[in-house]
């Protein structure tokens, strides 16, 4: 048989392979190429139909990001609508807070005083902190400027604290407590601490304490200063919610006009930049756009609730491996500070749900700081609801030097449920029933059991679900070496 030559053998492998790839046809195309419609651009209407879910995405990120300015932006339009503005008004719940004031989680069991200050219209404000406050400034995105009392710098003595604003390049005296907003608004958040009184807390000197602040600013003399203003907020009703509808968007575009370039990241600020929030530039979206901004709204609450319910992967959120009880933080720090991440979800979940978060509220602070366990789920793990009856039991020993309470609140915003009690807490300066060991026993339900003390009882609306939370302030050694611990939340008949 007569051979082929070379050359006709290597011009069929030739030809073999060619057929091969041109067989193949798309198989030669890069990946992307082959992914993406076959390397062509898209239909107008899918296009259109992506853009939207892009714009939707960034709209729930925007607003799970931005949710701790918003937070104490409603705090701060409700309380000023309500009791006036301006550095010299402080109000103060002097009869305590209760279920008509709609604020993330309260503290029925102290007296606060809250106000919202403008450095960018007053210039460096000077605070003269009274002693034994627990409290603290911080900026509108909540960071702490500092902790204010036993954790802080005057560590209770009170102190002089001077604010300067961002960007602040004017003389610095000596002599203060001195530090520097990210923010042109800062917010003031002060307690002051109860006494024993005949028939339970006596709020006079607790009043009394907070109203020996005084605020002015810096370079101003003593006959210009306006007089301090201290309005009694008790008793009336105030929403300082946040916003929950399209205003939600509104709000943050004043916020991001109003405040320095620095206090957002450019990072964040691009993310706001693609859902038409861009500062000094006008914020004017379609009507279509404007239908995804308040679906956003409506779908990321729900969201940040959704992931409230569900177990950390992580575990970090649990106090106890024994108990249902979960800390606001995970284990982070009052900054959200995971080991090596920002814990976002951690972030908007305490945001949705409470307010000011500073160091003295996380660190182990033996016998200054403060703790907070929380549950939503009894022993069973079953979430706790209105319409059911149970039971606390506190064993003797409560570690809290400064004082103990229990308040329930509404799982969804953190206000507390109101019904005919109004302050649905009690705590240890209450004539709370005692057993003979010293422990006690707290019931939650519609109506009280027969046989239990009122101040024994929280009541609960019926088929509403809610969460309990126990305060230690001062918090000891036995907390933290779990040596004391609560008993879980348990459903009786």
């Amino acid at each position: 048989m007569k051979r082929k030559p070379k050359t006709t053998i290597i011009f069929l492998c030739m030809f073999v392979i060619l057929a091969g790839v041109q067989a193949q046809g798309q198989e030669t195309a890069p990946p992307l190429v082959r992914q993406l419609y076959n390397g062509n651009w898209p239909s107008a209407e899918e296009a259109q139909q992506l853009r939207d879910k892009l714009f939707y995405q960034r709209a729930i990120h925007a607003y799970m990001t931005m949710l701790p300015a918003l937070n104490v932006i409603g705090m701060r339009d409700g309380s000023e609508a309500a009791f006036g503005k301006g550095y010299n008004v402080l109000p103060i719940w002097k009869d305590r807070m209760d279920s008509r004031a709609w604020v993330p989680t309260p503290n029925a069991d102290v007296i606060y005083s809250m106000s919202y200050l403008d450095l960018r219209e007053t210039g460096p404000l000077v605070v003269a902190a009274p002693a034994n406050v627990i409290g603290m400034f911080t900026d509108f995105f909540q960071r702490t400027i500092t902790d204010v009392g036993a954790i802080g710098p005057d560590r209770a003595r009170g102190g002089l604290y001077l604010l300067l604003p961002p960007g602040y390049h004017g003389h610095v005296p000596d002599g203060y407590f001195t530090f520097t907003s990210s923010t042109y608004h800062v917010f003031l958040f002060f307690r002051t601490v109860l006494v024993p009184g005949e028939n339970g807390p006596d709020t006079g000197p607790a009043v009394a304490t907070a109203e020996r602040t005084r605020i002015y600013p810096l370079w101003e003399v003593e006959k210009n200063i306006p007089v301090m203003q201290f309005p009694n907020a008790s008793g009336k009703r105030v929403d300082m919610m946040y916003p929950t509808d399209f205003s939600y968007w509104e709000k943050l575009k004043e916020f991001v006009d109003y405040e320095p370039y620095d206090a957002i990241t450019p990072e964040l600020r691009g993310v706001l930049a693609s859902i038409g929030i861009i500062k000094g530039t006008p914020f004017t979206p379609s009507d279509g756009q404007k239908k995804l901004l308040v679906k956003a709204v409506e779908t990321a609450p729900k969201m940040i609730l959704a992931n409230r319910m569900a177990p950390r992967a992580d575990g970090r959120d649990l106090y106890y491996k024994d108990r249902q009880y979960v800390r606001a933080w995970a284990g982070a720090t009052a900054e959200f500070m995971q080991d090596n991440y920002l814990d976002v979800d951690q972030r908007a979940a305490f945001f949705q749900y409470a307010y000011s978060s500073a160091p003295a509220m996380v660190m182990r602070t033996i016998g200054a700081g403060s703790k907070y366990p929380v549950t939503f789920r009894d022993k069973n793990g079953d979430i706790l609801n209105g319409s059911n009856q149970y039971k606390l039991h506190l064993p003797a020993g409560i570690p809290a030097k400064a004082f103990w309470a229990v308040t329930l609140y509404n799982i969804t915003d953190g206000t507390m449920p109101e019904t005919p009690q109004l302050m649905p807490s009690t705590n240890g300066y209450e004539k709370v029933t005692k057993n003979l060991d010293g422990s006690i026993d707290l019931y939650f339900g519609p109506e009280r059991p027969e046989g239990v003390a009122e101040k024994n009882w929280i009541q609960t609306v019926k088929g509403r679900d809610f969460i309990a939370v126990i305060r230690l302030y001062g918090a000891d050694i036995e907390f933290f070496d779990q040596t004391w611990k609560p008993d879980d939340v348990v459903k009786i008949k």
